[in-house]
């Protein structure tokens, strides 16, 4: 028996440190809209709310559908996976991300008043790319799809489509830092995998450092790293004031992170790099927001 409480054991089944993926593209969008003249703070609430249902609700699927394929067993050197455990059935873990991503359809629902129908087939998407990940006939992490999953969806749709349901249009303006964000909520992914490339190997689970190894995935981390950091000058050199340069200072945290990856040996090493990448994208988010708004 665990000695956890109910709710730590959900709360830990929810991936607090995957959360800022779902925060930072609802911060940045509402930074530029704020910057336009067009900031709606009610549908950045409900923006907020679905992305973060739709993280828990895709964290929730990954647990159950991963131990059913046999890539979380108890034996799993990250954290604990609650199914995996045995501190929630299968069943339970199965009924509530069905109800995360119903609450999601009632929030996105609520949307549509502020951004027209055309929401509706995002919100669809992002429900069925969610379950998608490691569910259904052809699960896009098993088959090194989950990289470019988190980049659309937590970046490119998160961000531009927060932004036109607040200001009511599209705008071509939001790409760079969309693409930032992306890049850095797929480092978070990419962290977790470097970590679990043996397991995932073992389970059929190919990901993109299970396909071409951990040397392949440094260097995309510090791909992705460099490039959300170059970001900030697309918009200063479209007029906006040097503030919007403000995330250019986390670069010697940049290249601490790159360099913990590089020299990680033990799986604490990484869970605790996991933690830190999480931050690394709130921290960017926050800093790109204020400046923006500045």
């Amino acid at each position: 028996m665990s000695s956890l409480s109910p709710w730590r054991i959900w709360l830990g089944a929810a991936r607090p440190r995957t959360l800022p993926a779902a925060v930072a593209p609802v911060l940045v969008a509402s930074a530029l809209a704020f910057h336009d003249g067009g900031f709606n703070a009610a549908a950045a609430v409900l923006c907020l709310a679905f992305a973060l249902l739709i993280q828990i609700g895709t964290n929730f699927a990954n647990d159950y559908y991963d131990f059913v394929r046999g890539a979380d067993t108890v034996h799993r050197v990250g954290p604990v996976r609650a199914v995996a455990a045995g501190l929630v059935a299968p069943r339970a873990m199965h009924r509530a991300m069905a109800l995360v991503f119903a609450l999601a359809a009632l929030v996105g629902f609520g949307l549509l008043a502020h951004g027209g129908p055309w929401l509706l087939a995002v919100g669809v998407a992002s429900i069925v790319c969610g379950i998608g990940y490691t569910g259904g006939p052809f699960p896009l992490g098993y088959h090194g799809l989950g990289d470019l999953f988190v980049f659309l969806f937590f970046g490119l749709v998160a961000v531009t489509t927060t932004y036109a349901v607040e200001t009511g249009r599209l705008s071509a303006a939001t790409l760079p830092a969309a693409a930032a964000v992306g890049l850095l909520a797929a480092n978070i992914l990419l962290v977790n995998n470097y970590r679990d490339r043996e397991t995932d190997a073992a389970a059929g689970k190919r990901t993109l450092v299970v396909r071409f190894g951990r040397g392949w995935a440094r260097r995309q981390h510090g791909l992705c790293l460099a490039a959300a950091l170059a970001a900030p000058l697309a918009y200063w050199t479209r007029g906006y004031r040097a503030w919007c340069l403000l995330p250019l200072g986390l670069a010697p945290l940049a290249w601490s992170q790159a360099r913990r990856l590089a020299a990680a040996r033990a799986p604490a090493e990484l869970i605790a790099l996991l933690g830190d990448t999480g931050k690394f994208l709130a921290l960017y988010a926050l800093l790109f927001a204020l400046g923006v708004a500045l």
